[in-house]
């Protein structure tokens, strides 16, 4: 079939691609003239395992092209995937001006019928919008549908999840729509959730806001951990094995971070509040999200009493290993917060470093994880990159001032870090 994907950002470039992967014709289309450049060069503008070598195969196999026209994406297109940015307001609401404008220029360039189907994360009723959206302004009277389709695709691991879903979620107004919807993932013999079209946009907030609870939760029972000395892997493994709640999304650390959690948590509040529902457990949720930071910072005070003049190394900057993503990283924060305090900070990260030098200034980068620890008063570890697993501990140890390691992705045994001479904090696990 031939698709337009609109958009190429994480969602978009990974969707477009493994659309073509699977034997489709594929157009993505995008405004940012410099990223077209770089993609038509057979190069990627963002960092996601897999993917430039399943560009460059379906670029070199004709099967994926990349556009900055909507007009030539809609030629004999039988369905175009809405992919822009959806980025929050200040009220948390969502900002769907990208969405208006791509379906004002689908109305403008619209000549025979195609399947519309929103695939970036927007509040329910947002398929209503972009309907009536192409409905005035269309003057040819084209026949058209509009689908939601939610995408669930983790950084990281976006290609995998792509190709072996768990389930695909298709929320539909008529038989053409899920008809052509289903020819287009057949190739994947997943599972199909069948439904309504806001019931479709409702599952991907709900599904995201309720894994950001899990990790809000079991952060917080972290904290009680650690004032009680208990230690909180036992007990999420305790948890975990209880078929009802399952060990996933149950690793105490700094919090949640990237660009789905904190906006989707948010706009669904938001619009929850807008139709008269009062939802504060997700407000409590982002409100712990928060505070983990805080937790994470007050034990680095406490241990290393005075922070002015002392020089941090840092380990890690994206959000979470496996990405190049500095939005709403959590790292940002603490960096910055230890920056005010007076303290110089040398960091690495195996991937994000070009992004982070756009938000992180007065940093020093290193170009190895052995150089940030180097005269370093001590080692803090924000990313829960797999390159950090198996370092050189005793050069580590001696390349520090003091061997005190702050780890907030509780990525080491703590007995093995005392055992080594080690100083070692983590997220509520007894030292």
């Amino acid at each position: 079939m031939k698709i337009a994907v609109i958009g190429a950002g994480y969602v978009g470039l990974v969707t477009g691609t493994c659309f073509a992967e699977i034997g489709n014709d594929v157009i993505c289309v995008d405004n940012d003239p410099k990223k077209l450049a770089v993609l038509k060069k057979g190069e990627v503008p963002i960092y996601e395992p897999g993917l430039d070598e399943l560009i460059k195969k379906n670029v070199r196999a004709k099967r994926l092209q990349f556009s900055s026209s909507i007009k030539t994406a809609l030629k004999g297109a039988d369905a175009l995937f809405i992919c822009v940015n959806t980025p929050p307001k200040k009220d948390g609401g969502a900002d769907l001006s990208y969405v208006e404008n791509v379906a004002q220029e689908i109305a403008e360039n619209l000549s025979d019928y195609c399947l519309i189907v929103e695939k970036s994360t927007v509040p329910v009723q947002t398929g209503e919008r972009v309907y009536d959206t192409i409905k005035k302004n269309h003057k040819k009277g084209c026949p058209f549908d509009v689908a939601s389709n939610p995408e669930f695709l983790r950084e990281g691991s976006a290609v995998q999840d792509f190709l072996k879903p768990d389930r695909i979620v298709i929320g539909v107004s008529s038989a053409r729509a899920e008809k052509i919807l289903r020819k287009i993932y057949a190739p994947l013999k997943a599972k199909m959730v069948v439904t309504d079209i806001k019931s479709a946009e409702l599952i991907k907030h709900a599904s995201n806001s309720f894994l950001a609870t899990k990790i809000s939760f079991i952060n917080n029972v972290a904290r009680v951990c650690d004032a009680v000395g208990a230690d909180i892997e036992q007990v999420a493994k305790g948890m975990g094995l209880d078929p009802r709640i399952g060990p996933s999304f149950l690793s105490a650390g700094i919090g949640f971070g990237g660009f789905c959690f904190p906006k989707d948590l948010a706009a669904f509040l938001h619009m929850a509040n807008s139709v008269g529902q009062d939802f504060s457990l997700l407000q409590s949720v982002l409100d712990i999200n928060d505070t983990q930071k805080d937790f994470y910072l007050q034990r680095i005070e406490k241990v290393l009493w005075n922070l002015r003049g002392k020089t941090l190394g840092v380990l890690g900057l994206a959000f979470k290993g496996n990405t190049d993503d500095m939005r709403f990283a959590p790292s940002i924060e603490i960096i910055k917060h230890l920056q005010k305090e007076g303290v110089k900070i040398q960091a690495y990260d195996p991937a994000a470093m070009v992004r982070a030098k756009e938000v992180l200034k007065g940093i020093t980068y290193t170009t190895n994880p052995y150089d940030v620890c180097k005269k370093a008063d001590a080692l803090l570890i924000l990313t829960d990159w797999d390159d950090f697993k198996d370092l050189n501990w005793e050069k580590i140890k001696k390349l520090l001032i003091q061997p005190i390691i702050f780890d907030g992705r509780n990525l080491y045994d703590p007995k093995k870090m005392k055992k080594l001479g080690f100083d070692y904090y983590s997220i509520g696990r007894a030292t």
